[in-house]
């Protein structure tokens, strides 16, 4: 295919045929990776940044298989050429544009692409493939990221100590206090607990996103770990005037799962149905078989509900809502992208379900453990 003039023809339609001088000098000086492609995978244009970014002359590259010239993987470095992840075929299939497609292109340039197919008529599309070069971006991230990691770290070690000495001063072991210092001295140390939650939490992320986040997956009985995050929760509720329920199955469901992470999940499910909940209100745990493969959890509030404005923010960090009710809570917006980020790190999925003023569902798939994994 390479050199055949029909196939050079083919590239008007799709780059350069009716589009005004300056649309061209755009395309041409770009920074941004352009490459234009027929419905076989073929290579029918490309601009300046992408010969430069895959290391091919228009010339040489025009009529080749994409798989040749792009040589598409995913960031962790598969290859998608030929599967049904390639964001190519999938395109094809789908007709509609794919957008921020992380890959890696040529040889180790990763790019946050957009994919988009053009009607060219006689039931013909081509596909417009347009990268960005995330490298720069993502050594950033990372420079970025770690330095958090640092910062949190540097934190946690004077917190802990601070704790340490309310403790100890609360025992009575640097004398007796009076009701009302010790009233005092609680109010210090919740406040010292929820700036220890907040750093453990900014450490739990910077390390996921740096690929620093693993789960130790073994058989847990759920019953046993719902039992501790509800005794730890307890205090909390008791202050809020809500009542903590518990409706789990005999027997109780085995869940394949790491039970830090997981008394970490249903925690800050928990925490949240508490905070979002009135007084007299009730929050209520509960587990069942949802397939041969998982098991699924959730937690149930009677409180406020989410505003439907809110919805497709709810999973994202450090989203605070402007409503009234939801905004005079408070919180710093981690807790439920770390329940996200743990659950499906094992491989299951997290939802909700909510309506105004009757309450909240939050529910998960966690995977269940099955005799012949040990």
């Amino acid at each position: 295919m390479e050199g055949d003039s029909s196939q050079e023809q083919e590239i008007a339609p799709t780059m350069k045929a009716g589009t005004h001088p300056y649309l061209e000098e755009i395309v041409s000086h770009t920074p941004d990776a352009l490459i234009a492609l027929d419905q076989h995978f073929h290579v029918l244009d490309l601009n300046p940044t992408a010969s430069t970014i895959l290391g091919w002359s228009a010339e040489k590259a025009i009529g080749r298989g994409c798989t040749e010239v792009l040589h598409c993987r995913n960031l962790n470095k598969m290859e998608l050429c030929g599967t049904s992840s390639c964001p190519l075929v999938r395109v094809l299939q789908l007709k509609q544009a794919l957008p921020n497609e992380e890959l890696i292109i040529g040889d180790t340039c990763e790019v946050s692409a957009s994919v988009t197919p053009v009607d060219v008529g006689n039931n013909e599309l081509h596909i417009v493939f347009t990268t960005r070069d995330m490298s720069a971006l993502k050594v950033a991230n990372r420079v970025r990221a770690n330095f958090v990691s640092m910062v949190s770290h540097e934190l946690r070690t004077p917190l802990n100590s601070v704790h340490g000495f309310i403790d100890l001063l609360s025992q009575g072991h640097m004398g007796e206090l009076n009701q009302e210092q010790l009233k005092y001295l609680q109010y210090t140390q919740e406040g010292v607990q929820q700036l220890i939650a907040i750093v453990e939490d900014i450490l739990f992320m910077t390390r996921s996103d740096v690929g620093q986040f693993e789960i130790k997956q073994q058989e847990i009985n759920f019953r046993v770990v719902a039992k501790q995050v509800v005794s730890s929760m307890e205090p909390q509720a008791r202050k809020a005037g809500v009542v903590i329920n518990k409706e789990i199955p005999m027997p109780s469901p085995m869940l394949y799962a790491d039970p830090q992470r997981m008394k970490q999940v249903l925690n800050n499910l928990v925490a949240n149905a508490i905070k979002f909940t009135p007084p007299e209100g009730t929050v209520t745990i509960r587990a069942r078989p949802y397939n041969k493969d998982f098991v699924m959890i959730s937690v149930t509030d009677t409180g406020y509900g989410i505003p439907e404005e809110d919805h497709q923010h709810v999973f994202e960090r450090f989203y605070q809502s402007n409503h009234t009710s939801q905004s005079r809570m408070g919180g710093y917006g981690l807790g439920l992208s770390i329940a996200k980020l743990i659950v499906e790190q094992h491989g299951g999925s997290i939802n909700f379900e909510s309506s105004h003023k009757e309450g909240t569902t939050f529910y998960f798939t966690i995977p269940a453990f099955k005799k012949q994994r040990g």
